[in-house]
């Protein structure tokens, strides 16, 4: 997979209102405009609009044809713009039954057949046999310290192609995370109080172990 070039975790976000429905917009692709309903879970935090085109800016040439990885799904608006641009398979993972079924719902109001919606915690699924993945999306519950065991699962375990792409949010007091030495940094940008960053997985890298 070509390179980019270089250049959820604080407060929640407010549930939605109970029994209102939240929704989600699809920013581009063969989806795009579309606004899919969220279901109202407590502590879920969708990615704004305006995060979530940063994150698709850096990676519009990496996106189509790939295999890619949404492990707090939440809203699943990550997974499903992945999949609206061209993504050949996207898992999302997702511990909430309500909102993985909104999730399957919304897929079938696609019309995509490329999702796949795993009902299950994100820390147990990663202890089962593992499939590399292209692209991975790691926005978690924040304050919840579930990043360092994350990442290290998906790098020892198998989960990651050996030039993966990994998006990491997390809550900006976060300073310290450990990560893989074989994760390089490529983007790097804050909101608020949240930081979002890109990494490539460089196994060649002379640092890694």
């Amino acid at each position: 997979m070509p390179r980019v070039k270089s250049s959820r975790n604080g407060p929640s976000k407010s549930p939605t209102p109970q029994g209102k429905s939240g929704f989600v917009r699809i920013i581009s692709g063969q989806w795009r405009g579309r606004k899919l309903p969220v279901r109202d879970v407590e502590g879920l935090r969708p990615t704004t609009d305006r995060v979530k085109e940063t994150i698709f800016n850096w990676l519009a040439p990496h996106v189509r044809g790939t295999r890619c990885l949404d492990l707090f799904a939440g809203s699943g608006g990550l997974g499903l713009e992945a999949l609206s641009r061209y993504a050949e398979q996207v898992t999302l993972i997702e511990m909430d039954r309500g909102a993985a079924e909104q999730i399957k719902k919304n897929l079938t109001t696609l019309g995509s057949s490329q999702g796949l919606v795993i009902q299950a915690d994100a820390v147990s699924w990663l202890l089962g046999p593992a499939t590399p993945f292209d692209l991975v999306f790691l926005d978690p519950p924040f304050r919840r310290e579930l990043l360092p065991q994350v990442c290290e699962l998906l790098e020892q375990r198998g989960w990651l192609a050996p030039d993966a792409l990994i998006y990491l949010e997390r809550e900006k007091e976060m300073a310290d995370l450990p990560l893989p030495t074989s994760w390089q940094l490529l983007k790097d940008k804050q909101a608020g109080q949240v930081c979002y960053q890109l990494y490539l997985r460089d196994i060649n890298n002379d640092a890694a172990v």
